[in-house]
């Protein structure tokens, strides 16, 4: 094999856990996988991630019910800069509901969520909110976290 084309090769390798944390600190959309009957759904959604949690909120409807009765769910965030220039992090973990009223661990869980989502779009739950249809605060457990990254040698 020429020099050429060992420097245009591929690699790929398993990313730390730190290092995943890392994209998901970066990143702010993911995507979101949840099953019900033999049957996966994904959607997008912005997130924030905070000390071992992902935080975010969502609308009421088909995606919460099914969640709240199956609440184990899978979360990918990528960062892609080329065909083989990419970074892919996948969560496995409980989603959780958090209200406002309720026990004090959840009521610390919502106003830190809602507080970490305003730092990203100031006006989340307020009366400017530029999505007030999604009322819902919920946050994901990191149970399992693996990333994987590509990179073409020489870069």
């Amino acid at each position: 094999m020429s020099a050429a084309r060992k420097t245009r090769g591929a690699s790929f390798r398993i990313l730390s856990r730190e290092e995943s944390e890392r994209v998901l600190m970066r990143n702010h959309v993911g995507r979101i996988a949840y099953s019900f009957h033999d049957r996966v759904n994904i959607e997008p959604v912005h997130y924030v991630f905070d000390e071992g949690w992902l935080y975010g909120r969502t609308s009421h409807g088909e995606k919460l019910t099914i969640i709240e009765h199956h609440p184990w769910v899978a979360f990918e965030v990528d960062e892609v800069r080329d065909v083989f220039d990419w970074r892919s992090v996948v969560v496995k973990g409980a989603f959780y509901v958090v209200g406002a009223v309720g026990d004090e661990r959840d009521e610390v869980a919502f106003t830190r969520g809602v507080a970490l989502m305003r730092a990203l779009v100031p006006d989340v739950l307020t009366a400017n909110d530029p999505t007030p249809f999604r009322q819902s605060v919920f946050r994901i457990h990191l149970d399992e976290v693996t990333g994987r990254e590509s990179q073409l040698a020489g870069r």
